[in-house]
């Protein structure tokens, strides 16, 4: 049973990396939390406005896909097809942040732009809570990049400790992808019984950014009107002086006649 995967098995697969073992793990956790409803995952999007974490965990990767496009970042979407990425993974992996997703999507590092789009987005689609265990994860001083060339690296066995390999009880959680006591998210959209509620402050957010995006546009539109507006009473003052310099030469004419 998936439950008690151990890890030297995925290893014995050709199953050796980081990313994909992090990727199992939590599939195994989605399932855990959902008591194994194969059902709960989603592939299409639906009616998905007001989405909480936990509903966003069951996210398989064609449905990250999705979101990738309503995002406006299809043209790289198509680079994560076959990455293991899932919405498990997205918001209960402390190592997976957003610099990892950059990499895998394949954004070039000066495409900075870019980059804060999808780093916006992602902040604002996994959470508060997430995001605090992976900024968490980010200061530890061991932490690494987790890239999709990051290789697990197998234990290594002394000749003495073969005797107490065989002592060892089939329940030792290091022994194994998902461990059982491995820690459960804490937020409310994870507990039973929770009312789906909207993200109120990163909602908010997001649209004072469209705001004041909308507002630099009316800005500059303004701006050219104004320049647009100057460049005309220019032109026009020009044409009164030139007609007030050849009005007196008329004037004197006609009081000789």
């Amino acid at each position: 049973m998936s439950v008690f995967f151990p890890q030297d098995d995925l290893l014995s697969l050709k199953v050796g990396s980081v990313l994909h073992h992090l990727s199992i793990k939590r599939a195994i956790q989605v399932l855990r939390l959902n008591n194994y409803e194969p059902n709960c995952l989603r592939r299409r999007p639906s009616d998905e406005n007001n989405i909480s974490p936990a509903e966003i965990s069951q996210w398989t990767n064609h449905r990250v896909m999705e979101w990738l496009r309503s995002v406006d970042l299809a043209e790289y979407a198509p680079n994560l097809r076959g990455s293991g990425v899932h919405g498990g993974l997205m918001v209960l992996e402390p190592q997976f942040n957003v610099e990892t997703m950059a990499l895998l999507l394949n954004i070039p590092p000066n495409k900075t732009l870019l980059r804060r789009h999808l780093a916006t987005h992602f902040n604002l689609l996994v959470g508060s809570e997430a995001q605090q265990l992976k900024q968490e994860c980010l200061e530890n001083p061991d932490y690494t990049l987790l890239t999709a060339t990051t290789k697990v690296k197998p234990r290594k066995l002394t000749f003495g400790s073969f005797g107490s390999l065989r002592k060892k009880r089939q329940d030792e959680s290091e022994e194994y992808v998902c461990p059982m006591d491995v820690e459960m998210p804490k937020g409310r959209s994870f507990q039973k019984g929770f009312e789906l509620q909207i993200y109120e402050d990163d909602l908010d957010r997001l649209e004072q950014m469209e705001d004041s995006e909308g507002t630099v546009r009316q800005i500059g539109a303004f701006s050219e009107g104004i320049q647009n507006l100057t460049s005309m009473l220019k032109d026009d003052e020009f044409l009164k002086g030139s007609s007030n310099s050849s009005n007196p030469s008329v004037t004197d004419e006609d009081s000789n006649l």
